[in-house]
This record gives structure tokens, sequence and C-alpha cells, in this order.
């Protein structure tokens, strides 16, 4: 067993589990959704109610790796989260003592199964987005290194169409050649993630639809049974789709669908701004349509590590892994630029509204991507500070979730700030705390110019600004 250490594998964790003769799972990578991962695999039962695996995290030794590692060894999820479910089942677990993480890869020597949840960026080129797949592919051949013949690896990273054909299988393969093992000694599943931070956090991993493939038909058989055991698949039925391709193409379709419709809102929300309609209103009568309950509406921006990225991956997928390169996907680039251009038409509106930014104080009230969720990449609120900084204004941010915006390096104080002497407030995110606001007590004496970005306030909110003669504005509804 190996020795103990903050990184590595204490000795008498999984003891019980290893008595026991259940399965061990590692989930490799434990940042939003590798950390839930494991939870949600630890707290997957037998029928007789007993735990059905033991669950290492395994972690790179990294500051944030080790500040991971050591989070979930104390029982405290890695990020601030509001789901109390996914809290309990990482307590629970830690005190059955089945989930314990490490950032020593000789965990994987264990591994009956291993969930790929290693981040896969995409750079920005002049000739067009691409992926750098160096991290990826070695922690790929680490697994093929080590894991033992029989086992499992399942690709939950969102990655270009063709990846676990064209790059997973090749590295597993040469991996197993290096052993003495035939190509096919480790199966080789995909079954991506819809992972939803927020207070639905576990239930989205385990109370939700879920589509896989295997690389081979054993592969898919072996993703199946495993799968089987983590979700309730009596009310969320798994799909198998006929290979990993078609597996890789659903998330990305998925997501691409997603934030093309997103940004097809946006030109309506000038519009309905420009003629007077209050848009949601006009979302809301349509949404009563079953056919279009789903549509989306406009707001603050786009912000996470999904949709900002996910629809540039079929042209990465065509050019570097097919090598079609001639292939276009001008809808989903489209798409990519109009939302990240978002958040500017707030502070177009507040432009406006100000007459001009220059020496003006804003409050800016939410810098996560989203609602009752701590997290900040790629969050609109980014671009609109940057923005508002060059045209002259000081942005003041607060965030009831978040302490330290770490892209920016600012530190967040939990109190929400007093609108004395702001000139205006814009309420970005949905959080819980804005949502509950009495208005009229918080202003006091203080009038700023105040922007509902997002649908933040509910329009007994709005009613209460005009009671008190505060001007407002809101992004999608018109004067």
């Amino acid at each position: 067993m190996i020795a103990h250490s903050s990184t590595t594998l204490p000795s008498n964790e999984l003891a019980q589990g290893t008595l026991v003769d259940r399965p061990v799972v590692c989930v490799q990578g434990l940042g939003f959704v590798g950390s839930a991962m494991a939870i949600s695999v630890a707290a997957a039962r037998r029928g007789d109610g007993s735990p059905a695996f033991d669950v290492i995290g395994v972690d790179l030794a990294t500051d944030q790796g080790r500040d991971r590692i050591d989070s979930l060894n104390a029982g405290r999820f890695p990020a601030v989260m509001t789901d109390l479910r996914l809290s309990a089942a990482l307590t629970e677990a830690r005190e059955r003592g089945n989930l314990v993480a490490t950032a020593d890869e000789q965990a994987y020597d264990r591994a009956d199964v291993t969930i790929v949840d290693v981040p896969l960026d995409v750079v920005h080129e002049t000739d067009g987005p691409r992926v750098d797949f160096t991290g990826f592919r070695h922690a790929i051949r680490t697994l093929g290194s080590r894991m033992p013949a029989g086992s499992l690896v399942i690709v939950e990273t969102t990655v270009p169409p063709g990846t676990c054909n064209k790059v997973v299988a090749p590295e597993i393969a040469t991996a197993l050649h290096e052993r003495g093992l035939p190509p096919d000694a480790i199966h080789i599943a995909h079954s991506y993630e819809r992972v939803m931070p927020g207070q639905a956090y576990l239930d989205s991993i385990v109370n939700f639809w879920r589509i896989y493939a295997g690389h081979t038909r054993d592969a898919a058989d072996a993703c199946e049974r495993f799968l089987s055991q983590v979700i309730n698949v009596a009310d969320y039925p798994l799909t198998r789709l006929h290979s990993t391709t078609a597996s890789e193409t659903a998330k990305v379709l998925e997501n691409s669908y997603r934030a093309t419709t997103i940004a097809l809102m946006e030109e309506w929300g000038r519009f309905a701004e420009a003629v007077g309609v209050d848009l949601f209103s006009v979302i809301g009568a349509i949404r009563r349509r079953p056919t279009h309950s789903n549509m989306r509406q406009p707001g603050f921006g786009v912000g996470g590590y999904c949709l900002t990225k996910d629809p540039l991956l079929g042209a990465v997928s065509a050019s570097q892994l097919f090598g079609v390169p001639e292939l276009d996907f001008p809808f989903s680039s489209m798409a990519v630029e109009v939302n990240r251009d978002m958040p500017r038409a707030s502070l177009r509106m507040l432009d406006a509204a100000l007459e001009g930014l220059t020496g003006t104080t804003v409050l800016l009230l939410g810098v996560s991507y989203r609602e009752d969720v701590a997290d900040t990449r790629f969050s609109p609120a980014e671009v609109f500070v940057v923005a508002a900084r060059e045209q002259g204004a000081t942005v003041v941010c607060h965030d009831p979730l978040v302490s330290h915006w770490a892209e920016t390096g600012m530190a967040l104080a939990p109190a929400l700030p007093s609108p004395d002497g702001v000139d205006a407030v814009v309420f970005a995110v949905a959080h819980r705390e804005y949502r509950e606001l009495d208005l009229a007590t918080w202003l006091g004496g203080a009038r700023p110019y105040v922007l509902d970005a997002n649908m933040v306030l509910s329009a007994e909110q709005r009613q209460a600004l005009a009671n008190v003669g505060c001007r407002s504005g809101s992004i999608g509804r018109g004067a």
C-alpha cells in the first residue's frame, strides 16, 4: 500500500473496500465535474444497500491539485457550492471510508474503471480554433501504462468528435504494447457529463439522462453496466450510440445548439428594447407551446467552461482529426462571438442612461457565470468590467459566493456594498441574495440608475424601484 502524505493514498483508507472486494473507480481530474463525479460514484449502492465502489480521486501534484485533494480528504468540496445533498454525500463517503483523493498515479494500478475528467482547452489562432492535446495525451498514456487488463476507461471530458478513436485508443494501444498486452486489453468508452453546478449538482449526475458509446461492443457493454450502478436508469434510461465519435458529436452539438439559440435571442432583445416590448413576457407566452418550451432568453452573457468553447470543437475536429479544414461552422462560430460580446449590450445601455461612463462608479452584482454557482471561468462579468474601465468607469464588484475572483485577482467583500455614492447598479447574476433583496431598504436615500441585465429582479422589485423614484432599465425590456 502507498505511504501516507497529503497527496498520496493513505494506508488506512479503503481497507474495508479491499476486504469486501469492491471494484475500485478512479476519477482522473478533480475539478467541478471530477469532484462531483467522484462523490456520486462513492454514493452508489448495491442491492443490499452497501457501497458499490471504492473511489480514488486523482489530480496533479500542483498547488491547485493539492488544494482539491486536501479538500476532499478533509470532507470539503473543492469549490463553493450550494447543493446540500452533494455536501452530505461527501460527508457520508468520507465517514464510510470509500472515497479518498491522491496525486499518486499508482492509484490507477488498482482501477477497475477510470473516469477521465481532464480539461481540454480551445486555443484561438489566426487560422482558427485548435486544441492542444499534449496534456490530455499524457493523462491517457498514464492510464494505458498502469490500468489492469480488462479494466474500463470512460472519457467524460468534452472533446472534439473523433478523439476517442484517433487519440485515446492509439495512446492506450501504444502503452499496452510496451507492456506486452494487446491493444484491446483496456476497454474504452465515451459518456459525456451534463453536470450543472448549483442546487441540483448531484441530481444532474445521478438523476439525469446519459448518452454513451464504446470503442468496441464489449466496451459499450462494460460502460452500460457501470453507469447503471451509478445513475437512476429506471427513471432516466441510458441511450447507446453506435460509436464513440457519435457520442462525442452529441455533446458538442448539444452545446452548440444551446449556444446558438441563446445568441439568436440577443438580436430580439435589442429589438424589444428599441420598440417597447417586454421580451420575457413574449417568450413566456411562446413557451406554452410544447415544441418551444425550452426557448432561450436574452441576458447578461454566456460564461462557464462549456458554451464558450464547445461550439468550436466541430471545426477543431474537422481540421485536426479528420483533415477536412474546408468544412465550415458559421452558425456555431458566430454564436460564440455574439455571446462573447453580449455583456457589452448591458454596457451600452448603461452608457446611454448615464450619458457617458467617464468618472462614474458602477456596482456590479454577480461575477460568477450563473446563479447560485461560484464558478467564474469565462464569466461575462470579466468582459463587462474590462470594457467599463476602458470607458473610464470605476467598477465595484460583489458576489455572495465568490471571495476571490481568480481571473482578475480581485478580492470581493462578503457583505453587500452600500449603494451610497454609486452612479449605477447592475444586477448581472440571479443569485438568491439578489432575488430576495428588499431594494427600498437597501437603497435608503441613494438613487442610482439600476440595470437588470439578466432578469434578476421580480416585478415587485422593479415596482419598488419606481415607487422610490429610481431610474431603471432591463435587458430585453423596452421602456
